[in-house]
């Protein structure tokens, strides 16, 4: 029979009893150091053995004591005036393994000056001995007035503890805590709430980012403690325990609660065994292992054992988040005067400005009421939310009901009501996901609650991503969004039927992490809930396609080069017709910007534009043939020359220029763009190397051309320049004309923030990237490590040839991992091969790449297969995964 965790607990020695004001000496504190680090090893132990985290915490405390007071004994004594008090976690019992140890000194002003050389020794040799003392030396006047300003000051001295010394003193700081003109409950609840608040923002609001910081995140063990500085505070009450006595927490609650710290503390705990130090994020660099030290393993390739443990990291601090709320709301209404209830209708009514059912079983008997309490909120905009026994109702409700509760036929009559609202039924969804409710109604929805993609492409969890999605669809509603997203909200105003963009929001990820296609999967039971929710067979039709093919546009536009009638038309084909497509189009910018905040820039915002206009022109155009290219080129050739003409420009010099422009020069950009590198050619007056930059062009980032006498390696010299000047290039055209000179235009933005460049930073790179291609040399790309997230998510590269017999070229498609500097080390390897690089589209979807080129090779003509076997080895060790140097 196996040994229970309690057992595995190491013993803790005794120490000999220290003489006092002996001092510890150099063998003593040796001896101490050797004891701290064989405990911590034994306690590590019996942690891998399966003893519960935060029995082993309060153990590290009393050994941590135990030295304290022998070593404060040794260089004090016992003297009055002079008291050594435990604060903070260490007041609380809890001391992790790199947990610092909180020490509050409280000194009479007299004992002050004779005891401050006792006291320096006495701090030096903690640190000696290997603790790390966070510690404070007052007075009780100090201490007073700290605790007066400070809230913090005062929060830490609530779990003080006397450890050694002036006994006398205990009453001292029971007189400060106990204090009630001090932080008196209401001020104290406003203020921990609002430090609470502060704190959180510097957290995105939500415990579900990717690298979560366990003690100060939402739902975090900060929350926890929390809850019990307020119950004390406000109830009398300092722990869960007595909190379930009183009747604040019910036994489910508490039961949950004390579930949720438990993993919690089992995270901290492994989390600072792994870092080796007071680490509280769960960063990339320890998830793995973190992942493999607490036992999980790899379902398979989109379950993975490092998702499965942050899940249960996700759904622990969503407990704690949800019932903190509520012992929160809990704890402001036993500070609030009795209010007369007001009815609001036959099943709710108002205490104040919360809601509360009139009955307290209304939920049970009839689950619909869930629902429509939701509802009433949005109707009744004076309510701040709900009581906490209406919290709780809603809670014992959906644990008692399940998913029973979606099978209610009224419940999805109130679902279908509320969703018809449109943008307002969002809100309403985010706070049903809050308390469950969501899951409960739409079971698939639950596996993904918590779950997340262990990438650096999506930076939340797929339930926290979902409810980003639907909040930004419904800003397409709000006036104010229409500078922002003006084709959007004007798509927006035209929905008859905004419960179809709704439900595919909430169902276009809802299949993640089933080991299939997330598309196909979500497609299916976004057609069966369709049909449990009674909406026509076309509309369910409808959201079950934007489901199945919600990568569909921004693969297209990112992938593709949609300036290719044939491009469009493929994808309109697909599409085929207008419904489809704007629903399409407001999806895709909502799942772009709600997957992470920095994919979305204005280069992306023009991308997807520019295709839903020429997608919508190809179907007003009843899917036509495209247009000859010989049309497609007068009609630029027209438009640009009139533009031209405008700005006073002869058409005979015109005619010159455009003499030496190839025909793809007016099929591959737009008559703003030729128009604009015409008269760049007309001002330089024959100066050679040209180059000319426009800060935000009309395919809304900055815009590079490049006019010069064209050579092997000047596609490696202008990215290895933007390299160094820190731009990304999005995309790049590489054109030469009939005489010999290069039209290169680069579509860039700037690497960190993937905004358009300033006036300055253009004009600055015109200068430096000019006289860089002044030099015969070709410029170097700078070497540039990994960032510390990039190292942990690298991939075997992939690199397919393929043939354009249509444009006697070919095609690499090269998709590896992104890292500084990749397309100018790319650019190199064509140089050393002896490849001319003739069109580039560059795509990068968090940490992986995927860039295609059209290539030749020197004379012009397709790759053969040794030349494609070359560039492959050049390329292999340069795209290959990298780690750090041993």
């Amino acid at each position: 029979m196996p040994e229970s965790p309690r057992r595995l607990l190491p013993s803790l020695p005794r120490l000999p009893r220290a003489i006092p004001r002996s001092g510890v000496s150099a063998d003593a504190r040796r001896a101490l150091r050797l004891l701290i680090a064989d405990t911590d090893r034994a306690l590590a132990t019996s942690f891998a053995a399966g003893v519960e985290a935060g029995a082993l915490a309060r153990r590290r405390t009393v050994l941590v004591e135990r030295v304290l007071v022998h070593v404060w004994t040794a260089f004090l004594g016992a003297p009055e005036g002079v008291s050594l008090f435990a604060v903070g976690g260490f007041g609380r019992g809890l001391l992790f393994p790199h947990s610092d140890v909180d020490l509050l000194v409280l000194v009479t002003p007299r004992a002050r000056e004779r005891q401050a050389p006792a006291l320096q020794r006495f701090f030096a040799c903690l640190w000696d001995i290997g603790l790390k003392p966070g510690s404070a030396v007052r007075d009780v006047a100090q201490c007073r007035a700290l605790a007066a300003e400070d809230v913090s000051v005062f929060t830490s001295m609530i779990e003080g503890r006397w450890l050694a010394g002036d006994r006398m003193m205990q009453a001292d700081y029971d007189a400060i805590v106990d204090d009630p003109s001090l932080w008196p409950p209401q001020r104290f609840l406003e203020a921990k709430l609002a430090e609470q608040a502060e704190r959180h923002a510097r957290h995105d609001d939500t415990a579900h980012n990717l690298e979560p910081n366990l003690k100060d995140g939402p739902g975090g063990l900060r929350t926890l403690d929390l809850m019990r500085w307020l119950g004390r505070r406000v109830a009398g009450v300092g722990d869960f325990d007595a909190m379930a006595a009183e009747g604040l927490l019910d036994p489910a609650e508490h039961e949950a609660i004390a579930a949720a710290e438990a993993t919690l503390q089992r995270y901290r705990f492994a989390l600072h065994l792994e870092a080796g130090r007071a680490e509280e994020r769960l960063l990339f660099d320890y998830q793995r292992a973190l992942a493999a030290r607490l036992g999980f393993e790899d379902e398979h390739a989109k379950n993975l054992g490092v998702e499965q443990f942050m899940q249960g990291y996700y759904r622990a601090a969503t407990v704690v988040e949800r019932l903190g709320v509520q012992l929160g709301e809990r704890f402001e209404e036993l500070l609030e005067p009795d209010v007369e209830p007001q009815p609001l209708n036959e099943d709710f009514m108002r205490l104040g400005t919360r809601l509360q059912p009139r009955d307290a079983d209304l939920f049970l008997r009839r689950p619909a009421a869930l629902i429509e309490g939701f509802v009433l909120r949005l109707d009744h905009p004076e309510l701040v939310g709900f009581t906490a026994e209406t919290m709780r109702r809603i809670q014992q409700a959906v644990a008692e009901r399940g998913t029973e509760i979606g099978e209610d036929p009224a419940v999805m009559d109130a679902l279908r009501t509320l969703l018809h609202r449109g943008a307002p039924a969002v809100e309403a969804l985010w706070r049903m996901n809050r308390f469950g409710l969501l899951a409960a109604i739409l079971p698939p929805f639950a596996r993904v609650v918590g779950r997340m993609q262990y990438d650096l492409f999506h930076v939340y969890t797929v339930d926290e991503h979902t409810m980003r999605v639907l909040r930004n669809v419904a800003r397409f509603a709000d006036p104010q969004a229409r500078r922002e997203f003006p084709i959007a909200c004007e798509i927006w105003a035209t929905l008859d039927r905004p419960e179809i963009l709704l439900l595919a929001a909430l169902f276009h990820d809802i299949a993640k992490g089933r080991g299939g296609d997330h598309s196909v999967l979500g497609e299916s039971d976004a057609r069966d809930f369709c049909k449990r929710l009674g909406i026509s067979d076309e509309d369910g039709a409808l959201v079950a396609w934007l489901v199945r093919w919600h990568l569909l546009m921004s693969t297209t536009a990112q992938r593709q080069d949609i300036t290719d009638p044939d491009v469009v038309h493929r994808f309109a084909t697909e599409v085929g017709d207008w419904e489809h497509l704007d629903h399409l189009y407001l999806l895709t910018i909502a799942d772009i910007i709600g997957t992470s905040p920095k994919l979305w820039n204005s280069w992306k915002d023009r991308l997807l534009a520019d295709l839903y206009v020429a997608a919508r022109y190809a179907l007003r155009s009843d899917l036509a043939l495209p247009l000859r290219a010989e049309a497609r080129v007068r009609d630029c050739r027209e438009r640009a020359l009139s533009m031209l003409l405008d700005d006073g420009f002869d058409a005979d010099d015109v005619a010159h220029v455009w003499a030496d422009f190839p025909d793809l020069s007016f099929l591959r950009h737009r008559p703003e763009q030729v128009a604009w590198q015409t008269a760049a050619i007309l001002k330089a007056e024959g100066a050679l190397p040209l180059v000319d930059v426009h800060p935000f062009s009309v395919r809304g980032c900055t815009e590079v051309f490049v006019y010069a006498p064209d050579r092997d390696g000047l596609f490696a010299t202008v990215t290895a320049m933007l390299d160094r000047m820190r731009f990304s290039v999005v995309q790049a055209r590489v054109l030469g004309s009939n005489t010999g000179m290069a039209l290169d235009t680069f579509l860039l933005l700037e690497s960190e923030s993937q905004e358009p460049a300033s006036l300055e930073r253009a004009e600055d790179l015109r200068v430096r990237l000019a006289r860089a291609l002044a030099k015969p040399a070709r410029a170097q790309p700078a070497k540039r490590n990994l960032s510390r997230r990039q190292r942990h998510f690298q991939m075997a590269p992939r690199i397919e040839f393929t043939a354009d017999a249509a444009a006697a070229r070919t095609q690499l498609a090269l998709v590896c991992s992104d890292r500084p500097g990749l397309l100018a080390v790319v650019a190199q390897a064509f140089v050393e091969v002896g490849v001319r690089v003739h069109d580039a589209r560059i795509a990068t979807f968090g940490e992986r790449v995927e860039d295609f080129f059209q290539l030749t090779d020197g004379d012009n003509a397709p790759l053969d297969a040794a030349m494609q076997e070359r560039l492959r080895d050049a390329l292999l060790p340069l795209v290959g995964p990298q780690r750090r140097a041993s």
